[in-house]
């Protein structure tokens, strides 16, 4: 079972989403780029891929519907945002803290300010990881891009 059948080859957030900020649409595309460059994603229980991800948001729950590269459904999670909610919260207040410090702070402040965004990113990835136990294996690297994406999801939301 090689990386190359456990992994996603596409990566789409649902349409109603719409547009946000240039910092959030520039960390969504790398977060995109990133993840399909390189991930782990191996639905429990299914012989194997590429895998196609739709991530969307439906009555605030978060949706991720996965197929194979040939269209073929594979499983649809649906997963309460409630355990995201301080994390998400916390994170976009120390976002704005760092967007703000990249302008106007000493390189010293901005790192300061970059490892505690990290720390929150980490939990709320970590968080993603323990919400898809039984249903998606993920590594944490794989973990952290869908977390971003979780996160502009859930401002859009």
């Amino acid at each position: 079972m090689g990386s190359s059948t456990f992994r996603l080859c596409d990566v789409v957030l649902d349409e109603s989403i719409g547009r946000s900020t240039p910092d959030v649409e520039h960390e969504r595309a790398v977060a995109i780029f990133d993840l399909i460059e390189e991930n782990s994603f191996e639905p429990i229980g299914h012989a194997g891929g590429p895998y196609k991800l739709n991530i969307s948001l439906v009555d605030t729950k978060l949706v991720f519907s996965i197929k194979t590269e040939d269209e073929q459904a594979v499983a649809t999670h649906i997963l309460s945002l409630t355990p995201f909610r301080r994390i998400i919260k916390d994170y976009f207040m120390i976002c704005e803290s760092y967007y703000e410090a990249i302008r106007s702070s000493t390189p010293s402040q901005i790192e300061a300010i970059d490892m505690g965004r990290r720390g929150i990113h980490n939990d709320g990835s970590q968080t993603l990881m323990d919400r898809l136990s039984g249903k998606l294996k993920v590594d944490f690297d794989t973990a952290r891009r869908l977390f971003t994406l979780v996160c502009v999801l859930y401002w859009r939301g």
